[in-house]
């Protein structure tokens, strides 16, 4: 296979880009840096496209590899004809592939085996051939030996040899395998169906295979794993049947019965159950892909929240028997004081929580409470409005997701960080940190404890991980971070950095104080020169006497950035100027004059009009609030405001207010229109108006429709 031209086909790009994506990937670097300084290259290929193509090159690579691997088997074999080389050469699957190899591919004990070592392949061969003019079981005799004591076992045996040789055609199982695929079908059934459960809704269903829904298959997998469902694919075996043995019967008397019944036998205990392996797995793997990519996209849109600046945030992270911790951090996310109170159940000290809290939140002119929305958190809430309507207090409040606050509390790194408190204290600040910058705080945690997709701990587990942390990896870069307050754990996201010179940066800027320039960095211990050239553009100085170490202008175009400046008559403390003069430019001619590309010389001029700019400014901020609205308050027809809390196949999730998250089905998402994926309408973060379409107080359950 040509490589190239195939990833020209599949991503609808030039061979040339590909040839320069391949070298450009080969050569160590990374996407983010790909993606953002090498444009002209790639012709200004985006993360996502780059990160697919990485895929299908490491796909492809391993299915040539294996090719290589098999040709040879077959070659020692003394097996392989060029009609066989050609078929594997131009396969495009590895389960084609593996389809191919199947006839020459050591077996493991089968029937089939057994009677090949009685001797009674001729037998077989003889049969296929449907040459024979007398009864079989007349040259079936000629077969008998201490091993094959009559003509019924030899031709029993040979049998077992044309099934399985059936069953190895590769042909057979690409016709099969495609036919169940398209037109086959995934039946369910309960295995009790007075049993209770989840599941219920498939406890007798039936769809096809080619229209099954990700999250559909997903749950139809668990709830099989859990012993309440089973699962069987179905198709019309009689057309399977009737499709090999069309390839195969040549209308012989004495061997067509025979033939026919092996075809039978092979169908049905070889063929079918393989190929609904095959289904089932497939149906699995792009349930699993197609899942992943929401989790990824809802992923995205949380670490890419605005960050909420210059507030000092009360984190409040509630409770019941243990008591609700607090945790008051400043602007910059430090620790300024901490404690305990114990408004809820069983205590239900609510007074002294408000006396107590109201007095901190004047002492330390706090700005927000950041509220978690576990466990007591509607409680909590309520005491909250109370007391800023008790004590006109000047303060709003915020439902923060705390998912994975618990896993970073208890985690090293926590640890690491506040020594010294509980993982309560440190879970309250989290808390707060989230609201303050969500992107910094978030990316201490397992992308998969932060909850925002379905059915995640179902999937390929690292697969899953592999793709959380390239998309986290192309949030940060495409952010950016200031290299004198990140954590090692926003730096080792950063392009180039490895978790230890991540510890390694941090070390160096608490031994000789902050970095005043992006070139420092090369002093730090392990950050050589190919790093540097990966890192440094993702990497921001604001307080260095170069203005070009605050923007994402790699130092590689320093030089031609200076020329450009003078060249229009300004000079590098002219950069962020409102005043600057640079719309309508030449670009083909500077970039001639210049000797720079178009792409990276627009680049430039943009970072020389918003130096530094944060792309979370673009993102709805949280909905500040003073006041709660209980469940039993909705009505029907009322209009809301609420924020897009996750996205999934067959909708959105809502928070509304009320502690529980309200549905919008993908059919109510836009009306009167036709919405492939709910992603193509909404994403997590979002601030949007709903109607309530109904509201089912014993289940909890609010139904939603969104307004445009």
């Amino acid at each position: 296979m040509n490589i190239k031209k195939q990833l020209s086909l599949e991503l609808k790009i030039s061979e040339n880009q590909v040839n320069n994506v391949i070298k450009l990937i080969d050569d160590g670097n990374t996407i983010p840096f790909i993606a953002r300084y090498r444009k002209e290259m790639t012709g200004s290929l985006d993360d996502e496209i780059l990160r697919e193509f990485q895929e299908r090159l490491t796909y492809i690579r391993n299915l040539e590899s294996r090719k290589e691997t098999i040709l040879k088997s077959i070659e020692e074999q003394g097996k392989l004809t060029s009609k066989l080389k050609k078929s594997i050469e131009e396969v495009l699957t590895l389960v084609e592939l593996e389809d191919l190899y199947l006839p020459y591919k050591k077996k493991r004990q089968t029937r089939g085996t057994k009677a090949r070592e009685k001797g009674l392949e001729p037998l077989s061969d003889i049969i296929l051939e449907q040459n024979i003019t007398e009864d079989i079981e007349n040259i079936a005799t000629e077969y008998l030996n201490d091993k094959v004591t009559s003509t019924v076992d030899a031709i029993d045996g040979a049998k077992d040899i044309i099934a399985e040789g059936i069953s190895d055609n590769a042909k057979f199982r690409k016709y099969i395998r495609n036919n169940t695929y398209k037109f086959g079908l995934v039946e369910v059934k309960a295995k009790d169906n007075t049993v209770e459960s989840e599941y219920e809704i498939y406890y007798d269903y039936k769809e096809k295979i080619s229209k099954i829904a990700p999250h559909r298959v997903l749950a139809i997998n668990r709830g099989e794993k859990e012993g309440i469902l089973q699962v069987k694919i179905t198709n019309d075996d009689e057309r399977m049947k009737a499709y090999i043995k069309k390839g195969i019967l040549k209308n012989n008397k004495f061997t067509s019965d025979i033939i026919s019944s092996s075809i039978d036998d092979s169908y049905s205990r070889l063929i079918k159950p393989s190929i609904d392996r095959d289904i089932r797995s497939q149906l699995k793997e792009e349930a699993e892909e197609k899942s992943i990519k929401v989790f990824s996209k809802n992923l995205e849109q949380l670490l890419l929240q605005s960050p909420i600046e210059n507030k000092i945030v009360m984190g409040w992270d509630p409770a019941f028997r243990t008591g609700c911790k607090i945790a008051v951090i400043n602007q910059t996310g430090k620790l300024l004081y901490h404690t305990v109170v114990y408004p809820t159940a069983p205590q239900n000290k609510v007074y002294e929580t408000k006396e107590k809290l109201s007095k901190i939140i004047n002492d330390f002119n706090i700005d927000l409470i950041a509220l978690g929305n576990g466990t007591a958190s509607r409680e909590s809430e309520e005491i909250i409005v109370s007391m800023i309507k008790e004590y006109n207090l000047s303060c709003k409040y915020v439902i923060v997701s705390e998912a994975g606050a618990s896993v970073y509390s208890a985690s090293k790194l926590a640890d690491e960080e506040f020594p010294d408190y509980d993982v309560g204290t440190r879970s309250a600040i989290s808390i707060g940190r989230r609201l303050q910058d969500p992107l910094a705080e978030l990316v201490k945690i397992d992308p998969k404890s932060i909850g925002v997709g379905q059915y995640q701990h179902d999937m390929n587990q690292k697969h899953l991980n592999e793709s959380l942390k390239s998309l986290v990896e192309t949030v940060v870069n495409r952010v950016g971070v200031n290299l004198n307050t990140a954590s090692s754990s926003l730096l080792q996201y950063v392009s180039g950095i490895s978790k230890t010179v991540a510890v390694n940066i941090v070390k160096y800027r608490e031994e000789n104080g902050k970095f005043k320039s992006r070139n420092e960095i090369k002093n730090v211990n392990k950050l050589g020169d190919k790093t540097y050239e990966q890192c440094a553009g993702f990497m921001k100085v604001p307080d260095s006497d170069n203005p070009l170490d605050n923007t994402t202008i790699h130092p590689e175009s320093y030089k031609v950035s200076e020329k450009l400046l003078k060249k229009l008559g300004y000079s590098l403390e002219d950069i962020g100027n409102n005043d600057l003069k640079l719309d309508n430019l030449d670009y083909k001619q500077l970039s001639s004059d210049l000797s720079i590309g178009v792409e990276t010389l627009e680049d430039i001029v943009k970072e020389f009009k918003k130096p530094g700019r944060d792309p979370r400014e673009d993102m709805p901020e949280p909905i500040l609030k003073d006041d709660v609205l209980e469940i039993e308050d909705l009505q029907e027809g009322m209009i809301l405001k609420g924020t897009v809390r996750n996205v999934i196949d067959f909708g959105a999730f809502v928070d509304i207010g009320v502690h529980h998250d309200g549905l919008v089905h993908i059919s109510e998402l836009v009306e009167n229109q036709f919405v492939k994926h709910p992603l193509d309408i909404v994403s997590v973060g979002d601030i949007v108006d709903v109607k309530v379409l109904s509201v089912d107080l014993k289940k909890s359950r609010i139904n939603l429709s969104m307004i445009l």
